[in-house]
């Protein structure tokens, strides 16, 4: 056995592993403009990390008054994402060596989040992660996204694993909320550093509050040998 113990891991995709937000901005940027919001920045975007893009796309219906059906937009912006996705995604360093040393150990691991099966395919598949981690669960194959915590729940399940023995890494609020109404232990790194003092964050078991750059692979590592139950 590991010697990390009975441990499982289980990743949020977006901003955590991969730094593919950038894409969801550039496809939702295009999918806005044409039907008729020339105007939608970043800060407009950054409401939306953590969120499906099926809540997404239903909020932007809403808040600027579109025609489109949810199914419509959805699909454009995938098909958009998607073409992204498979050319031009960034595994984090830092996050690709400490999935290799938890695979080294053994660990058990899966990816739980918010987009859509093709679309965390493309991207484990594109920057080579589906090596190590090949237990995938979508918000689109449960029944309420984050920060509901069924998609962290159904990664357990995959997994075999108890939700009191898994440690969830989350860089949005709603994906911190959804661990910990999972019953699991959080690594959390904000993206938005401006969300850092969010309730939602103040229930990881470690907050990395500045994000991806305090996050280093050992040090995370330790943090899980340490929090082993030595009974």
């Amino acid at each position: 056995m590991s010697s990390l113990g009975g441990i499982s891991v289980i990743f949020d995709l977006d901003g955590t592993l991969v730094d593919s937000e950038p894409n969801y901005f550039e496809a939702g940027r295009h999918t806005l403009a044409e039907h008729g919001v020339p105007d939608f920045g970043w800060t407009d975007h950054e409401r939306y990390v953590g969120i499906s893009t099926q809540e997404t796309v239903a909020d932007w219906i809403e808040r600027y008054g579109l025609r489109a059906s949810v199914e419509e937009l959805f699909a454009a912006k995938n098909r958009r994402y998607l073409e992204l996705a498979r050319s031009s995604t960034r595994a984090y360093p830092e996050m690709r060596k400490f999935v290799e040393l938890l695979a080294a150990e053994g660990v058990p691991m899966a990816v739980a989040s918010g987009s859509s099966p093709e679309a965390i395919e493309a991207v484990l598949t594109g920057t080579g992660l589906d090596a190590h981690l090949r237990t995938v669960v979508s918000a689109d194959e449960v029944p309420h996204g984050k920060p509901a915590p069924d998609v962290f729940l159904e990664a357990a399940r995959r997994l075999g694993a108890d939700p009191a023995a898994c440690v969830v890494l989350e860089d949005a609020a709603p994906g911190a909320a959804a661990a910990h109404a999972a019953g699991m232990r959080c690594i959390a790194l904000p993206y938005v550093a401006a969300q850092a003092d969010a309730p939602e964050f103040a229930t990881a078991g470690l907050l990395l509050r500045g994000g991806q750059e305090e996050f280093t692979a050992q040090a995370a590592y330790d943090w899980l040998l340490n929090s082993v139950d030595p009974s």
